[in-house]
């Protein structure tokens, strides 16, 4: 087991099997020195569990724990396309898409449940670079979905 998931395991999480693609993409691809993962949704055990738009039909609370889901999904993207997490030198940057009711503004506080899982799984590696995007819909009416892109040693 490597350090990250000995470090999310003490979170009391694991890394999940990677989620099937939705359509033509791959979950991640390796470029050089970087791992691009494609959007993340929160799906567990290949299911979504909540849908909506938040701040009508899902919480802002609620997003926040959706998107730190889809950031577990992207690590495990990631260890897909590197075999080892304990590769990853930094996060460089996320981006987190909200589907958001029209009066709704607290993107950045929904993509932080992403930001803190990272910061917590790979310490001063999962400090980033981000955006937070309100959208008015995601693939099959998701709430949130996350991508990232990661430096690794080779």
């Amino acid at each position: 087991m490597s350090a990250v998931e000995a470090t999310l395991a003490e979170l009391g999480l694991s890394l999940p099997a990677v989620a099937a693609p939705l359509a033509s993409y791959v979950p991640a691809v390796r470029s050089g020195s970087y791992v691009f993962t494609s959007g993340q949704l929160p799906l567990v055990e290949g299911k979504l569990g909540v849908t909506g738009k938040v701040g009508a039909e899902v919480t802002p609370e609620e997003a926040k724990e959706l998107a730190r889901t889809c950031a577990l999904n992207a690590l495990a993207a990631v260890k897909s396309a590197i075999g080892d997490l304990d590769k990853v030198v930094r996060v460089v940057k996320v981006v987190g898409f909200v589907a958001s009711a029209p009066d709704f503004t607290g993107q950045p506080g929904v993509v932080n449940g992403a930001s803190e899982l990272l910061g917590q799984a790979l310490g001063e590696a999962g400090v980033h670079a981000r955006s937070a995007v309100g959208v008015a819909v995601l693939p099959l009416d998701a709430p949130v979905e996350v991508e990232i892109q990661v430096e690794v040693a080779d």
